[in-house]
């Protein structure tokens, strides 16, 4: 196995600061809290491919409808390899529980950004049989596999990267 990667906390502050925006109606107290709970992504075998991500707070989501949870992880990882973030294959079975992009592309320079490379989510549960999910606090609900990549022989890319979903087109 190659070793590329290191996942980590973001700040407290960083996490404090996205947790508040998207949940206005938690205390800074109540995000500290859940920031303790943070549990980092793992494997759950030596033979997994994935990084299991674990909710850091329980939730539950009515059939149709979407949470976006930041998870107060960061990825460094290094040139030339990728993060790709799916589902668990077991939500998605059971609940058709899915990333509102398909899939979630975190790249190699995503945490040197002023967002610090906060991970963000957003899931839908998308079923047809009007079920409920139920995902108390540390269920592993997402999954994050890496993979190499590669550039054309004519790529001379300068820019550097400030920000997360769209910034590299703004």
């Amino acid at each position: 196995m190659v070793r590329i990667a290191r996942f980590e906390k973001v700040s407290v502050q960083r996490f404090v600061t996205d947790w508040i925006a998207t949940f206005p109606q938690q205390t800074v107290e109540q995000a500290v809290l859940t920031y303790e709970r943070i549990k980092l992504p793992c494997r759950a075998t030596s033979g997994s491919a994935g990084y299991d991500f674990f909710t850091p707070v329980g939730f539950e989501l009515a059939a149709g409808s979407s949470i976006k949870i930041p998870t107060g992880v960061r990825a460094l990882i290094e040139d030339g390899w990728v993060l790709t973030l799916y589902p668990r294959s077991g939500l998605g079975f059971k609940y058709r529980f899915q990333l509102d992009n398909s899939v979630g592309v975190i790249d190699s320079d995503y945490a040197r950004s002023d967002n610090e490379g906060h991970i963000f989510l957003r899931m839908t549960n998308d079923n047809r049989e009007g079920k409920g999910l139920r995902a108390p606090v540390g269920t592993a609900f997402a999954q994050g596999i890496f993979l190499p990549y590669g550039i054309t022989v004519d790529d001379d890319v300068q820019t550097v990267r400030n920000g997360g979903l769209g910034s590299t087109t703004r």
